[in-house]
């Protein structure tokens, strides 16, 4: 709102536009009267800024109210199509993409698979997939009023550069963000693929209504996320929760991490741990394959034995992940712990109680210890509600 005076009657008005458009966002439908209860506006006040708001595209009248004593009233809903926004989940063998309305709701999406280390253009990727979901949802990309990318690692911001996934082919480039920025046509900005996770449940999940929290990532790599205050803690290098890297009781020490690719944390807790031990306790016809199907399938085996070599498993992986678990919440003394992934997911309560049990021996603080509930493209899902957050800020701002 720069170039507007606080208190000025341009300024309330903005704020009673956007109180709004949040209720309507919230609630779905809602009738004039029921606005001005919502807002404490008065009728001739909320016919006025709903008035406003018709005016400008941001609202449409939807149909009227049935089935209640009176006359039927007139509802109105966010115009759906008053903005769009894109997300893109990019992980080295596929970027998943997709678009949705201001209102939030997914109206189109596309995979784009990307295998092996071919020296392919990441721009002509990322522009494909995006031009898939766009097409998908009957657009344009001139119609998408911002992206964001979730990726592994984290661009340093001093750099510009991808740290921290050595793993992804291609988009290590010094120039790639420069190169994006000169063919999308819409804002972009990039974001590791866990905090992005932590968005999705912080909105949406399992971490509603909390400021402050930890959210434990496992499927490829073991990742973490640090919400403070509210807010993501990236750290200085963009490099805060990557806990995959974490020296920990249990594992040789594990030197030059980012070569390896690899820490004590990983070595322990993460995928590609689960064959092995499950080998080690004598577990046969362990499959070969990705590590995170491998270890998913596993963990819910494990889950639902009631004694034997699958029990031990899923005690030794809690004891892991609690082990991990441990150093950060007595460095950061969180009052929830999300625990996410498919390959945790997999486990289920059973694990969660585990985790638990061990990370009361291990640690003095005791945060809430929960099971993540965004299943579903958790990455793809905080990439979407990071860039509609944005897109609301601009969109719906009427003081302009």
């Amino acid at each position: 709102m720069a170039g507007t005076t606080p208190g000025t009657p341009r300024v309330l008005r903005a704020m009673n536009d956007r109180a709004a458009l949040d209720l309507l966002l919230e609630h779905g439908p809602l009738s004039r009267t029921k606005i001005g209860k919502l807002t404490g506006l008065s009728k001739p006040t909320a016919s006025q800024l709903l008035a406003r708001l018709e005016a400008a595209g941001l609202v449409v009248a939807t149909g009227t109210t049935e089935g209640r004593p009176g006359p039927n009233a007139q509802l109105y809903a966010v115009n759906a199509r008053a903005a769009f926004a894109a997300g893109l989940d990019v992980t080295p063998h596929r970027i998943r993409a997709a678009v949705a309305d201001i209102t939030g709701a997914t109206v189109g999406e596309f995979e784009l698979p990307t295998p092996g280390r071919r020296a392919e253009s990441v721009v002509r990727q990322v522009t494909e997939a995006l031009d898939g979901a766009v097409k998908a949802a009957g657009v344009t990309r001139s119609d998408v009023h911002r992206l964001v990318i979730g990726t592994p690692g984290a661009f340093d911001p001093s750099t510009g550069r991808l740290r921290y996934a050595s793993h992804l082919p291609g988009w290590h480039s010094p120039t790639l963000l420069d190169e994006l920025a000169a063919v999308l046509p819409m804002p972009a900005e990039y974001e590791n693929d866990v905090n992005l996770v932590a968005v999705a449940e912080q909105r949406l999940g399992a971490a509603h209504g909390h400021e402050n929290f930890v959210l434990l990532w496992n499927e490829e790599g073991l990742g973490a996320a640090v919400v403070i205050g509210g807010r993501l803690h990236r750290g200085f290098t963009g490099g805060a929760g990557e806990v995959g890297f974490l020296p920990v009781p249990g594992t040789p020490l594990v030197r030059q991490v980012t070569k390896a690719n690899s820490g004590g944390f990983q070595e322990l807790a993460g995928a590609q741990a689960l064959p092995r031990l499950a080998r080690e306790l004598g577990i046969g016809g362990v499959a070969h394959g990705p590590h995170a199907e491998v270890a998913t399938e596993l963990v819910a085996r494990a889950a639902e034995a009631d004694s034997g070599a699958y029990r031990k498993l899923l005690d030794a992986y809690a004891t892991g992940l609690a082990t991990g678990l441990a150093s950060m919440v007595a460095v950061l003394d969180p009052e929830l712990v999300v625990l996410s992934g498919e390959v945790i997911a997999a486990g289920g309560e059973p694990l969660r109680e585990r985790v638990l049990a061990e990370l009361t021996e291990l640690a003095a603080p005791r945060p809430r210890l929960v099971l993540g509930s965004v299943r579903e493209h958790p990455v793809l899902r905080g990439a979407l509600e990071s860039a509609l957050a944005t897109t609301r800020d601009e969109v719906f701002d009427t003081s302009r």
